[in-house]
């Protein structure tokens, strides 16, 4: 009697080989993933620097720095991507990176504006001749000694003494890393908590037990710049990229161009 020869495979050994293919496939998919992240990380990191130097470009041309655009516009129609109000009502203004009057993009590379803060006595007009001399010590250098000028300055609405009000965290109540800064720009990262979208429409907050990110989308003088850490560190998931307007590169320019002192 005849033994047939069994032709192909068993159903385990079929098993085994889709278990296999679909392992490869998942850390394939994996690793893309990763990859997109790094580019869209990268390509945000770019237009992070293009809209600081632009803000210095703006601040050379008109003797100070722009004032935010209103968030809830949606793009395309009145007033989108423009600097909205005066900055005079408060001591900080926040809002969203006025792309349009900048000339620069108007998302990062997730879709979302960029949040950006600014110190009003940056922005606001020349002719108010307030530079941090109006008794208000929170404006000045040393908190003590007020930024006194012999004579109004004609090109810049900022003195050599004028101090940002914006201070940037290693951590939520963490270490300083850059005080007195005149502006801030702020990327949500790839989960975009706390952005808003070109509709206008604010993604969900961020929640309360991730204080790092909450730092960076709560409109106070306080924001938060780190590596990507994960939910399970301290102040939680954080993935947020900042950028922030140095005083001494911006007055360095400024003398430069014959606008200071």
């Amino acid at each position: 009697m005849k033994t047939r020869t069994q032709i192909g495979f068993t159903l385990v050994e079929i098993a085994i080989v889709m278990f296999i293919m679909a392992l490869i496939l998942g850390t394939g998919l994996t690793l893309l993933s990763a990859q997109q992240d790094q580019r869209k990380i990268e390509d945000t990191a770019s237009k992070l620097n293009d809209a600081r130097e632009a803000l210095i470009g703006f601040a050379l041309a008109y003797g100070r720095l722009p004032c935010p655009a209103d968030p809830t516009i949606a793009s395309g129609t009145t007033g989108a991507g423009q600097e909205a109000g005066t900055c005079t009502t408060t001591s900080i203004s926040g809002g969203i990176l006025p792309w349009a009057t900048l000339g620069v993009s108007e998302t990062d590379a997730w879709g979302r504006r960029f949040s950006y803060q600014v110190t009003n006595i940056y922005a606001d007009t020349i002719s108010s001749h307030s530079y941090g001399n109006d008794n208000n010590t929170s404006y000045t250098c040393d908190h003590t000694h007020l930024c006194t000028l012999t004579s109004d300055l004609q090109y810049s609405s900022f003195a050599l003494c004028s101090c940002g009000g914006l201070t940037i965290l290693s951590s939520a109540g963490g270490s300083t890393l850059s005080t007195f800064v005149p502006a801030v720009i702020v990327s949500h990262g790839i989960n975009g908590l706390g952005a808003y979208l070109p509709s206008g429409q604010r993604i969900l907050p961020v929640p309360a037990t991730t204080t790092n990110e909450g730092e960076n989308s709560n409109i106070d003088d306080n924001f938060v710049s780190r590596p990507l850490t994960s939910a399970n560190e301290t102040g939680g998931y954080f993935d947020d990229q900042v950028v922030w307007l140095s005083p001494n590169i911006l007055f360095n320019r400024m003398v430069q161009a014959g606008k200071l002192p």
